[in-house]
């Protein structure tokens, strides 16, 4: 498995906002956001190799740290994933998953954590278009969703980019059957400016509809760099 990165830091995004968190960050992904803000994970994948022991020996190292957050890239890619979940229920670790929900594996999870990319993220203006078909082919599966959905307790975070993003929003929670108080709206923003621009107008979409708003504060604390 292709590692870019671990960490320890608190989890910035979703419903457990704030909680102290490993992370283990895998590198490799079947999608290429064109907002993508790990794109040494995606477009540039770098990292090492390493093993499924030497993983299991690096979260251990760290046992105050409950909260185990697998994200990448896509987790759910790499099928070493199904063994290292297991190992860490083993260590009675809390096991968050961040994935888009194109891929099935079964996977020991406590969080699936799951972001639906929406037509905002498809890349038709970088690198001439080249990912683009691909990407917008495979952004959006929702039997796969459903299935995420159905065997593990959820979040859905989608990546909001401006107001008219919201129809396909409604329109992808109707389909994969998620409730609102699951679903969590993020404005789309790599620094402080952009995330209190878009804040503004998100939060009364989420009062509207009674979605959870969801803030970036990795972002917002640390600015955005790797390793936080």
């Amino acid at each position: 498995m292709k590692v870019s990165e671990i960490f320890t830091t608190i989890q910035g995004e979703g419903i457990l906002t704030g909680v102290p968190s490993l992370f283990l960050r895998v590198s490799g992904c079947n999608l290429r956001c064109t907002w993508c803000d790990t794109p040494y994970t995606s477009w540039q994948p770098e990292g090492e190799e390493m093993a499924l022991e030497a993983l299991v020996q690096r979260v251990e190292a760290e046992p105050g740290y409950r909260h185990i957050v697998l994200t990448g890239g896509e987790p759910m890619l790499f099928a070493e994933t199904v063994e290292l979940t297991r190992r860490l229920r083993d260590l009675g670790r809390h096991i968050t998953i961040e994935t888009a929900g194109t891929v099935w594996q079964p996977v020991d999870c406590d969080l699936m954590s799951v972001s639906p990319k929406l037509r905002n993220s498809t890349p038709w203006d970088r690198e001439g278009g080249r990912y683009a078909a691909g990407h917008e082919r495979l952004r959006y599966r929702p039997e796969v969703l459903r299935r995420l959905l159905t065997n593990f307790d959820y979040q859905v975070k989608f990546v909001v980019s401006d107001p008219g993003d919201l129809e396909e929003v409604q329109k992808i929670a109707s389909e994969i059957g998620a409730i609102p108080e699951r679903i969590l709206l993020m404005p789309e923003g790599i620094s402080a400016d952009r995330l209190h621009e878009r804040a503004g107008w998100l939060v009364e979409v989420c009062k509207q509809y009674g979605y959870r708003f969801c803030p970036r504060l990795h972002v917002l604390i640390y600015g955005n760099r790797r390793g936080v």
